[in-house]
């Protein structure tokens, strides 16, 4: 008996190599596009280069930003729009500095609020005359410039970082419009004790070796400090 023949198999059609070509490029049009919708809208990451607002938050802590409700933009750029959610007194907010907005964002604590009266004396803040009890502060709260009350203007927000001795904050340049805010950290992901350096604007390399010896060198970080929410 002859064994039945093998079905033949249908032939795979050739694509052309225009058309893989066109699929690809639409393929990484729409990853492309998903990134910018997630990075613009819902979230992103970012590192804390200063020690201003220890010790809530170190050098070389790495935080997950929320954007939902607060401000939508295209990454990679200076474009924004403010959404409905506005941040509550003592929430810790991540902004665009109103007097340098080129610069990297600046992470600080809601203390006043629109229409609130500001005032720093006795080593405390008074916010509307009474004083604001803070148990994540270091160091004694000083007014610096702000020698009479404050109060602070409509869509506009009073912010301090809780090391009140190195912060450069509202007690030197005013209030935060409304506009400018664009999140608010939600964890921690990742912490690095390593050099200050790594974590400034531009210093690639330092970066890298900075994770590359990470690597190598797991006591540099801070387990304990990591998924730490808000």
């Amino acid at each position: 008996m002859k064994a039945d023949p093998k079905p033949n198999k249908e032939a795979q059609p050739n694509v052309p190599v225009g058309q893989k070509v066109q699929r690809e490029i639409i393929a990484w049009f729409w990853v492309a596009l998903v990134f910018l919708l997630i990075n613009g809208t819902i979230g992103q990451a970012r590192v804390i280069p200063s020690g201003s607002m220890e010790n809530t938050l170190l050098i070389g802590d790495h935080l997950i930003m929320s954007r939902i409700g607060y401000d939508a933009g295209v990454p990679f750029t200076n474009w924004h729009v403010p959404l409905w959610r506005n941040p509550h007194r003592q929430q810790v907010i991540i902004f665009k500095p109103p007097f340098a907005p080129d610069t990297p964002d600046y992470v600080k604590r809601v203390i006043g609020l629109p229409g609130d009266t500001i005032e720093i004396h006795d080593g405390s803040v008074w916010v509307n005359g009474q004083r604001l009890t803070e148990n994540y502060t270091t160091g004694r709260t000083e007014p610096y410039d702000l020698r009479q009350p404050l109060k602070v203007p409509d869509n506009c927000y009073f912010v301090m970082g809780d090391n009140r001795g190195n912060s450069y904050d509202s007690r030197f340049w005013g209030c935060v419009p409304r506009k400018d805010i664009i999140g608010t950290p939600v964890m921690i992901y990742m912490s690095l004790n390593v050099s200050p350096d790594a974590w400034e604007p531009g210093q690639i390399r330092e970066r890298f070796f900075a994770y590359a010896n990470a690597l190598v060198h797991p006591g540099l970080v801070r387990w304990k400090r990591l998924f730490r929410t808000f």
